[in-house]
């Protein structure tokens, strides 16, 4: 495997609240660059971690890209639209849960895979290959199709995927089809990172294990079933079992808690950690990136104090 991970979706302008009445502050945010951000605050200099998307030609898709190569994200492969433009959404709390407003119709991450020899071109060589059911659900019916080809493609040639289904039903035509195409990225996923609150609603697994079984059997080497602080299932190719005993924190924020927790599973594996000290590693990422507002966190990785990554206010 190479020193190389490439994060696939849609990021997007935040926009969450400032501590003052009608003030606002923008940041750059959106789940699979969130793991991606986290990733890199995580992993030595020798890996490389870029982003997979599709971005517009004016000031905020700049800020995007101005963002990711202020961070040490590679952004190479991040084409630009013409006629589109990044989205936009904002983050609205109440006794720490989010609910979030989203101005995304027009864009330019739903085209990111229209083009396969780009796609192809930007998987070429990655050892890791990180999308989720967003990816999935912003991008029309032919996208789908085109990028989970490419990813089965770049798993044959040696490249680990990793999935999150992160269920978003209004992103789909329907619950039906949105389960459907989960379960067939599913199928090309080395490693599967459910929530099982997610899970519980939209497929009824009854507990962890089923959905842990349930992704098993469609194709999926190995899965670890999210539990917001409740004991993490985990089976698959390298053993199954339960961890438990995790500390529990009342959120000031849950934005990016499952984004975070992927990351912190992702980098302590790489650091050759087993499956049970990297659960608990992703876990006590996820536990601080929860106790500050905002999506991105510096003081969950590097100790500072609490603020949240932003590259400008608005």
């Amino acid at each position: 495997m190479s020193g190389r991970i490439l994060s696939i979706g849609e990021a997007m302008v935040e926009l969450s609240g400032a501590g003052q009445p009608d003030l606002w502050r923008l940041g750059i945010a959106g789940d699979t660059l969130n793991t991606a951000w986290y990733l890199r605050h995580l992993l030595p200099p020798d890996w490389e971690v870029g982003y997979c998307s599709r971005v517009g030609q004016g000031e905020f898709s700049q800020r995007m890209i101005d963002f990711l190569e202020a961070e040490g994200i590679d952004a190479r492969h991040v084409s630009r639209d013409p006629q589109r433009e990044i989205a936009l959404y904002a983050i609205s709390l109440k006794d720490g849960e989010r609910s979030f407003s989203y101005w995304r119709d027009n864009s330019a991450a739903k085209r990111l895979a229209d083009d396969p020899a780009t796609l192809a071109s930007a998987l070429a060589g990655v050892g890791i290959a990180y999308f989720s059911g967003i990816t999935l659900g912003i991008l029309p019916e032919a996208g789908r199709e085109a990028l989970i080809r490419a990813l089965a493609r770049a798993r044959a040639t040696g490249t680990q995927v990793v999935f999150d289904p992160n269920l978003r039903p209004r992103l789909w035509p329907d619950t039906a089809a949105m389960c459907r195409k989960i379960e067939a990225a599913a199928a090309v996923a080395d490693l599967v990172l459910p929530s099982f609150g997610d899970e519980h609603a939209f497929f009824g697994d009854a507990d962890p294990q089923a959905t842990v079984a349930r992704y098993l059997a469609r194709g999926a080497r190995q899965v670890v079933v999210k539990a917001g602080g409740n004991p993490v299932h985990y089976g698959g190719d390298e053993g199954a079992g339960v961890v438990d005993g995790l500390r529990r924190e009342v959120p000031v924020d849950t934005t990016s808690a499952g984004d975070s927790f992927n990351a912190g599973y992702l980098a302590a594996r790489l650091n050759g950690a087993d499956i049970p000290a990297a659960i608990r590693r992703a876990h006590e990422l996820s536990r601080k990136v929860i106790l500050h507002p905002g999506a991105l966190v510096r003081d969950a990785v590097d100790g500072r104090s609490p603020q949240p990554s932003r590259p400008a206010d608005g």
